[in-house]
């Protein structure tokens, strides 16, 4: 008779388990489809950009930026985003809200470098916006994933 209770109280957690590890690999699934379409997205602006005039020369040595080197860094640091709000999910009592306040703040800081490269006002401009497209893709995503696995 207490076997048949052990055996209910193992089951019950390992349930939970797999629950939390669905919510999690959902989040990720989601995350890692936003990523690929902020990607794109990132890099058809910046070949827009090209396209209509825009060098994306940085001054210093810098060189100028490769239409590769978007798809590069905005799908590393969406891949960050993500991993953020893995740990916000598992840690946070309200993972969306957090994300929300923690992703802005980001891209916001994101948005200094641009201005401090010492690029021509096009350039400077258009890395402005490239910083602000993955980041309309990527946050309300991940906010909305977020909100549909705590509720």
């Amino acid at each position: 008779m207490s076997s048949m209770n052990d055996t209910g109280a193992v089951a019950a957690p390992a349930s939970g388990q797999t629950s939390h590890s669905r919510r999690l690999r959902g989040l990720a699934g989601t995350g890692f489809v936003a990523t690929l379409a902020a990607m794109v997205a990132t890099t058809l602006a910046a070949a827009l950009a090209r396209a209509v005039g825009v060098d994306f020369e940085v001054p210093d040595g810098g060189g100028t930026i490769p239409l590769s080197g978007f798809a590069v860094v905005t799908g590393f640091f969406s891949v960050v985003g993500i991993v953020v709000a893995v740990a916000l999910l598992r840690w946070s009592a309200r993972p969306a809200e957090r994300f929300v306040w923690t992703a802005v703040s980001l891209s916001a800081i994101s948005l200094v470098p641009p201005l401090l490269s010492g690029a021509s006002t096009a350039t400077t401009t258009a890395l402005l916006a490239l910083h602000l497209v993955p980041a309309t893709v990527m946050i309300p995503t991940l906010a909305r994933s977020l909100r549909t696995r705590t509720d």
